[in-house]
């Protein structure tokens, strides 16, 4: 199957969580500066998010640019990131309930949810590797170092359990995390190029 379906419906999803997540935000009930300041925590919140919603959407538009096709498999574990990434508006909503200082569950459902899209995106990777050309796929010659794939996954769980000790610290680990992966998969931008 070609890949343009498996895209479109990709970006069309993606870009329902983000305008779920905008709409979230609520203006300040009075009209100074100092109010809208007082909603800094929020705000914060909702650009990490967006950063980690823009970083999968980012790195999805350049994985399939170098893959042919699709299959059922690809198809379902897409759906699959698809879910995890569907939860970030609820995450973020909820986490931004306690604002100005973060709560421990909210902190640590937030850090799971980033943890499962990280997890979901490997079958993914493997779903696409295997239909098109497996070992000899430009794909898999793209991303043999997972370096930042298993650094995440690592930080994603010592931050929730860190989330009921200290939150603080586990929301600067996940702006950590997403500030690793702002630039794009290099990976895949090299192979990309050339």
């Amino acid at each position: 199957m070609e890949k343009g379906r498996l895209e479109a419906f990709t970006d069309g999803v993606i870009a329902v969580i983000i305008t779920i997540m905008v709409l979230e935000l609520k203006a300040p009930h009075e009209a100074s500066w100092q109010a809208l300041l007082d909603n800094w925590p929020i705000m914060l919140s909702y650009i990490l998010s967006f950063i980690y919603v823009g970083i999968y959407w980012n790195n999805h538009h350049h994985m399939l640019h170098v893959v042919e096709h699709v299959n059922g498999k690809a198809m379902w574990a897409n759906l699959h990131l698809l879910f995890w990434l569907s939860l970030f508006p609820f995450v973020t909503s909820w986490l931004n309930e306690a604002h100005p200082v973060p709560s421990p569950v909210p902190t640590a459902l937030y850090g799971f949810v980033l943890l499962m899209a990280a997890l979901s995106w490997i079958p993914l990777m493997r779903s696409l590797i295997a239909c098109n050309g497996g070992s000899k796929s430009e794909l898999k010659k793209a991303v043999r170092n997972d370096w930042k794939e298993r650094a995440s996954v690592v930080v994603y769980a010592l931050a929730i359990v860190l989330a009921f000790f200290v939150p603080i610290v586990s929301c600067g680990l996940y702006a950590a995390v997403a500030a690793m992966w702002f630039v794009p998969d290099r990976r895949i931008e090299d192979r990309v190029t050339q």
